[in-house]
């Protein structure tokens, strides 16, 4: 079968493509953007890929055509599948009736901590030897690759809320099915999206209306949002991980930076984890993957010995390089709770040392402005903060500077915040730099900046 996909580059529809190339399928594409890393990965998968939405992509006709959220009518690729009558299908349906109707699905939900849950968990599975297929947000290192077949029945999946296609509003989840599903957390985000919070728990409890009875849903013991989505009726297992009493799941850090930490189930001591990841969330996404692997048939001590060797997903506290002293990291945060809980993170890890947290507050809901009121909280913890104002902001950052209890510098251009950051820089720092995109290069930028002063 010729499968061609709209909008292939990004993560998850990339991902599609990959699966869709190992299972045996002639795959295609385009994109608007067509540069590496992504272009460069499916290239060597063999799948030929097109610059932008010209109508001659179609030649030949394709046997479906997979069209991605960022798709939207008035696109002349879209255009044309419709005047034409073109099978078509969004990337989630297509991947349930092609894939995961067949599988033991395990499922990963949530706000924040998604990519990484997922990386733990099938990082899990596979220590245990059951080789799960996937399909991940993010790039785990323990792996290399965002999504993969597999060769066992079970498969693993980061299950996004945002929506499926212009023609399929609903929730990417939605298809999944799954039989084992983690909740990790819920606040209001996309608000490009969603009209308000009830949208979005509507849409959690439409997932968990797919959840079989003899199913299994894990989710913190203590979060209003997803107990309000439970109380509107659930029929599966439930367990839930915290430190609350009707915890099924607990832990207890034995090191503050959440590097070292004991996991009890049902009220037993399972083991303990040593790790070299940090913060608490971690802990709590750790937390979850052991139960959701287990759950899955993997034991407590398989799954605990499997986080010893995880390596975290690219982009999730990733150091880029240390030039004189100076560490610079790359993280994906780019909301207020999971910006707050980054720098908590770095903090507990090199405790009174300056940390330097830059900012690009890029997704459409900050742009929007709708977080703008958290936003000067969630850096607190940093010494001294850089924000980027981008063109198309709904509303200045230079609001929020007034409300900060430390130090904040606002600008227009990537290169002024180079310079800037720069030269505050000493040895011992650590420059934080939080952003959803590519931030022009400025991680690369800021290593030969520090590298040409402290060649002086």
């Amino acid at each position: 079968m010729h499968v061609h996909i709209l909008g292939i580059c990004g993560s998850f529809m990339g991902g599609i493509a990959a699966i869709a190339k190992s299972m045996g399928h002639t795959v295609t594409g385009s994109d608007r953007n067509v540069y590496p890393p992504m272009s460069t990965q499916l290239q060597a998968l063999g799948i030929e890929l097109s610059q932008g939405y010209d109508v001659s992509q179609f030649e030949p006709s394709p046997d479906i055509v997979v069209i991605g959220n960022a798709m939207a009518r008035g696109n002349p690729a879209v255009e044309y599948v419709l005047d034409r009558n073109l099978p078509y299908t969004s990337g989630p349906q297509w991947l349930l009736d092609n894939l995961l109707k067949d599988r033991w699905v395990l499922g990963v939900s949530g706000t924040h901590g998604k990519t990484s849950t997922t990386s733990m968990l099938v990082w899990m599975l596979e220590y245990a030897g059951l080789k799960p297929g996937f399909l991940i947000g993010g790039v785990p290192e323990n792996f290399g690759v965002s999504a993969r077949v597999g060769e066992s029945p079970f498969f693993v999946i980061e299950a996004d809320e945002y929506d499926s296609a212009f023609f399929d509003k609903r929730s990417k989840f939605v298809h999944y099915r799954p039989r084992t599903l983690v909740m990790n957390n819920l606040e209001f985000d996309h608000a490009d999206i969603f009209e308000d919070l009830g949208a979005i728990k509507k849409q959690f409890h439409h997932l968990v209306r797919s959840v079989p009875a003899n199913g299994l849903i894990l989710s913190p013991a203590a979060d209003p949002n997803l107990d309000a989505v439970l109380e509107m009726g659930c029929w599966s297992e439930q367990q839930f991980i915290g430190n609350a009493q009707k915890s099924d799941w607990k832990s207890t850090l034995i090191k503050t930076d959440g590097s070292q930490f004991m996991v009890h189930h049902k009220g037993e001591l399972a083991g303990e984890v040593s790790w070299s990841l940090i913060g608490n969330h971690n802990v709590n996404n750790a937390m979850m993957a052991i139960a959701a692997a287990h759950h899955a048939g993997v034991s407590i001590k398989d799954a605990i010995d499997a986080l010893s060797t995880f390596k975290n997903v690219k982009r999730r506290m990733e150091v880029r390089g240390s030039v004189g002293g100076v560490t610079v990291y790359d993280d994906f945060a780019h909301h207020p709770t999971a910006i707050e809980t980054t720098v908590t993170g770095l903090r507990h890890k090199v405790g009174n040392q300056k940390i330097i947290a830059v900012l690009e507050p890029r997704s459409n809901t900050m742009k929007m402005g709708v977080h703008k009121s958290q936003l000067a909280q969630s850096w607190q913890g940093a010494d001294h903060v850089t924000l980027f104002e981008p063109s198309g902001l709904d509303w200045s950052l230079t609001e929020l500077v007034a409300n900060s209890k430390i130090d904040v510098d606002v600008y227009q251009d990537v290169e002024d915040i180079v310079k800037r950051v720069t030269s505050i820089a000493s040895a011992g720092d650590h420059i934080l730099i939080m952003s959803n995109g590519g931030f022009d290069g400025i991680h690369q930028r800021m290593l030969d900046a520090l590298g040409e002063k402290f060649a002086k």
